[in-house]
């Protein structure tokens, strides 16, 4: 990592520090940092393992009714519907990569799709989940009986501590021998199986590694916006996580945090404005970046760095 990106780095988390001390609504701002975490988890396997998944709205979904549960209905503490909010976002990676793993392509695309459906309709069903009306007023409770997450800013800063500690995890991943073989898996799977890797063992730990992160940040998305709803575990919660990390830049370690900021800003100011509507305009933006912006924001830049140092 160079020192130019070092410096961004260490910039933005300065930035981030201050936020609410510059105005900033740290509501806004923690929703902004669940799904940035959501969609840095989604890149960790399509970016850098190759695997495009439809279904982790599943994992997202599912934690996030764990999590509201644990804390609102069993009275336990926030650390406690975290911790159980992240594991079942994994087993069920682990369940999904079981049977998907296997296939490529477009068939491992719909097999994670059906599967994800299959869990929205469970959750639908489900009694934990009250069905349509979804879990509400889930209280934030005292982290480890000291910390009092109702203050906004108590929150906050634990979220931001939260999405910080998995970015640089995720950053050591992929920079990792374990990363180094994702990749070469991404670029060359009958290549890395030629060479004696066990394929399907590290498609499956970055599967359930990218299950476990998604449902982290659902469960964090729980305590901050206080509910858990069908929105969390519908099909379009897995587009959207598409959309995140192909807007900011597939592949790229900052691209997923500038793209869920993007469509997050976008949902948030157009709401009001343009209502039902933002959507149309967000798929409007989606499909002008995936013709003038094959690889993402932060992709196309990263290129038009490399062709200004590769001029004599």
């Amino acid at each position: 990592m160079s020192k130019a990106v070092r410096f961004t780095y260490l910039a933005l988390l300065v930035l981030a520090i201050l936020a609410p001390l510059l105005g900033l609504y740290p509501v806004f701002v923690m929703k902004l940092l669940c799904f940035a975490l959501f969609a840095c988890a989604f890149n960790l396997l399509l970016g850098f393992t190759g695997l495009l998944s439809f279904g982790h709205a599943a994992f997202f979904g599912m934690a996030a009714y764990i999590a509201g549960w644990i804390v609102k209905e069993q009275g336990w503490g926030p650390a406690a519907g975290i911790l159980a909010g992240t594991v079942s976002g994994a087993l069920l990676g682990l369940v999904f990569g079981l049977v998907a793993i296997r296939r490529q392509g477009i068939y491992f695309a719909m097999i994670t799709l059906a599967l994800s459906q299959m869990v929205f309709f469970f959750c639908l069903q489900a009694p934990f989940t009250h069905g349509e009306d979804g879990l509400q007023g889930v209280p934030r409770g005292n982290l480890f009986g000291i910390l009092p997450l109702a203050d906004d800013r108590v929150m906050y800063y634990v979220v931001l501590a939260v999405f910080v500690a998995c970015f640089l995890g995720i950053l050591r991943i992929v920079t990792s021998p374990f990363g180094q073989v994702l990749k070469m898996i991404r670029e060359n799977e009958p290549r890395t199986t030629s060479l004696g890797y066990d394929v399907d063992k590290y498609k499956l730990l970055a599967f359930v590694l990218s299950a476990g992160l998604a449902g982290l940040a659902g469960s964090l998305k729980t305590l901050v916006m206080g509910f858990a709803s069908l929105t969390d575990v519908h099909w379009t919660m897995s587009g959207e996580v598409i959309l995140m990390s192909l807007l900011g830049g597939v592949g790229t370690f900052f691209g997923p945090v500038l793209g869920a900021g993007i469509v997050i800003a976008l949902q948030d100011t157009l709401a009001d404005k343009a209502g039902s509507w933002v959507n149309v305009i967000i798929g409007v933006i989606f499909v002008v970046c995936v013709l003038a912006f094959r690889k993402g924001i932060v992709g196309e830049l990263h290129a038009f760095m490399e062709r200004r140092r590769a001029r004599p």
